[in-house]
């Protein structure tokens, strides 16, 4: 395609709105890309610069107002005809200075004229969903990789993203095709002659190999989840204990309240940390008491509740007493943390000595942090990640160890491998998942 003629370009997803946002950090900046994606994306530009830039080309150009011929500033253009781009419609890209005044002024530009308008959070990413550029699992490992704070969670992120759970999924789909075509073929012809005899060893076989593809990626689900939330980790303690001057520390940043008024944390406080490489998310609770004041009684019920659903517990107590029963009993680990260490170096007592002030302690406990967040999250990224992947993979696992029960009719074995498909459907969001859709892409920010 030339300089200066439109060729393919506004060829492709005729009959939907061309999409304009900034793709790059809040300005100012020292640059900023402003994205452009659908059927007027060509146009839009031609008004822009006067001409259509030579397709997948950089090209310097002044960027104008239509309207007015103003110069708004200059910058590099990239045209992008689909459906060979990240949306899968003609695409382009302008690069400029990152002001406020030069964003905002060239979305305006852009925004108004026929057929465009500013985009919603994450549609870019929705429209490559639509068009068949991305599965639902490389939608959320694209998420995933957007919000990676830690190697381990972007090495995860990138895996999905790139479509590690995809493949398996449309690999066991396909041999459950054929598992299911192999059972009809049999009900089809079971009149014939020699059909009564026919060997459904291969179907038995193949079904025992998925089953067991799809149990390891399911009890590969916790490891996959702790590397995407962080490992999670529970502060308790009575009043006073040292919670806030605790995380404080540990995140070395003033995020807690600290006061000598008992009562002060009443609500949860979460810091995430990358600790050494590793995610570990810290919950700041409210001092476990009897107290008569109801906001307090509510916090107390939310730091047990979370306390519960948490990884590790650290108990706090200066005097390096043992936790209640209660406590003990929450279901996760707890470790005692004999605080306040500095006031009172030489006094005996159970528990790790720490102190929010001085070092040794905390570098321990640091050490120790580290070393249980790492168990497990080692080795080869986990296929499975988020808890709507785990559903589906279930769901299939479900089905197909009932269709490998061989005293059922076949019918009834080839109606479970459709259950299992449509499972598969919705795990790469063929099928049925219009209600999830929403809330995964409004995670998106506006340019993404």
């Amino acid at each position: 395609m030339s300089e200066g003629t439109p060729g393919q370009v506004g060829a492709s997803g005729g009959g939907r709105d061309t999409i304009v946002a900034l793709a790059s950090g809040h300005p100012p900046a020292g640059v900023a890309v402003i994205r452009v994606s659908g059927p007027s994306t060509g146009s839009a530009i031609a008004r822009v610069v006067r001409t259509v830039p030579t397709a997948r080309r950089v090209s310097f150009r002044a960027i104008r107002d239509p309207d007015t011929g103003e110069v708004i500033d200059r910058g590099i253009v990239f045209l992008m005809p689909g459906p060979g781009t990240f949306t899968g419609e003609d695409t382009a890209e302008i690069q400029v200075h990152g002001s406020r005044a030069v964003v905002q002024k060239i979305l305006a530009v852009l925004a108004s004229l026929p057929g465009c308008r500013l985009a919603e959070a994450g549609e870019f990413t929705r429209r490559a969903f639509e068009n068949g550029r991305l599965d639902l699992t490389a939608v959320e490992g694209l998420a995933d990789l957007i919000a990676a704070e830690t190697d381990a969670q972007r090495i995860q992120a990138l895996a999905q993203a790139d479509g590690g759970l995809a493949r398996s999924a449309l690999d066991w789909r396909t041999r459950i095709l054929e598992a299911r075509a192999l059972l009809e073929a049999h009900i089809d012809f079971s009149d014939e002659e020699d059909a009564a005899g026919a060997d459904l060893s291969p179907v038995d076989a193949a079904l025992g190999s998925i089953a067991r593809e799809m149990a390891e990626a399911i009890s590969g689900s916790r490891r996959g989840e702790r590397v995407r939330d962080g490992f999670q980790v529970a502060l308790m303690g009575a009043p006073n204990s040292g919670k806030s001057s605790l995380i404080n520390a540990l995140s070395e940043r003033d995020v807690a309240i600290v006061s000598d008024v008992p009562g002060t944390t009443r609500d949860l406080l979460e810091v995430h940390l990358d600790l050494r490489g590793e995610a570990v998310v810290l919950f700041d609770t409210a001092g476990l008491r009897d107290t008569a004041d109801s906001v307090e009684q509510e916090g107390i019920r939310r730091a047990v509740d979370r306390a519960r659903r948490a990884d590790l517990v650290l108990w706090l107590d200066p005097e390096g007493r043992t936790p209640p029963d209660h406590v003990a009993r929450l279901g996760p680990p707890v470790r005692l943390l004999r605080t306040k260490s500095d006031l009172h170096p030489g006094r005996a007592g159970d528990g790790l000595a720490v102190s929010a002030v001085t070092p040794g302690g905390l570098d321990l406990l640091i050490a120790e942090l580290v070393a249980q967040a790492s168990v497990g999250a080692r080795g080869e990224p986990a296929l499975v990640t988020r808890a709507r992947q785990k559903t589906c993979v279930a769901a299939a696992l479900e089905a197909v160890s009932a269709a490998q029960r061989s005293g059922l009719p076949l019918e009834i074995r080839a109606d479970h491998l459709r259950r299992a498909s449509e499972a598969i459907g919705r795990l790469v969001g063929r099928t049925d998942v219009e209600d999830v859709l929403g809330a995964i892409f409004s995670r998106f920010c506006i340019g993404k």
